[in-house]
């Protein structure tokens, strides 16, 4: 699994699409009201995902480790959310949490990690 992680509108996907010659066809956009679904080759905006594990009281880490086999071959593009100004709300601080951990969980196993910060890629692992 690959993890790529940066800010908003970094160029993460661009990257991906240009590195791992993901198409358009290739990629699952999360959405809050959706999740997530395992077994797309790109799986992007995992912060969505989030959104809707805290909305809805699921765990998003232990929700992956129950479904390891579906997505340890995938790329997994996530926003960094988890920096910068912590935010007031309670739902908007644990949201920020649970996707600090599970990119924490994924980082661990992931084969490759890298931040995108305007377009570069910073190799972290």
């Amino acid at each position: 699994m690959v993890l790529i992680i940066g800010g908003a509108y970094q160029g993460k996907l661009d990257f991906a699409k240009l590195h791992y010659g993901i198409s358009e066809e290739d990629i699952y956009t999360c959405t809050e009201e959706n999740g997530i679904r395992f077994g797309a080759p790109c799986i992007f905006q995992l912060e969505e995902f989030t959104l809707w594990c805290v909305r809805n009281g699921t765990d998003a880490v232990k929700f992956f480790r129950a479904h390891r086999p579906e997505w340890e071959n995938s790329i997994l593009i996530c926003q960094d959310i988890f920096c910068g100004v912590v935010p007031l709300g309670a739902d908007m601080r644990a949201w920020r949490e649970m996707t600090g951990r599970l990119c924490a969980y994924l980082s661990r196993e992931a084969e490759s990690v890298s931040r995108i910060f305007c377009g570069l890629e910073q190799k972290l692992k």
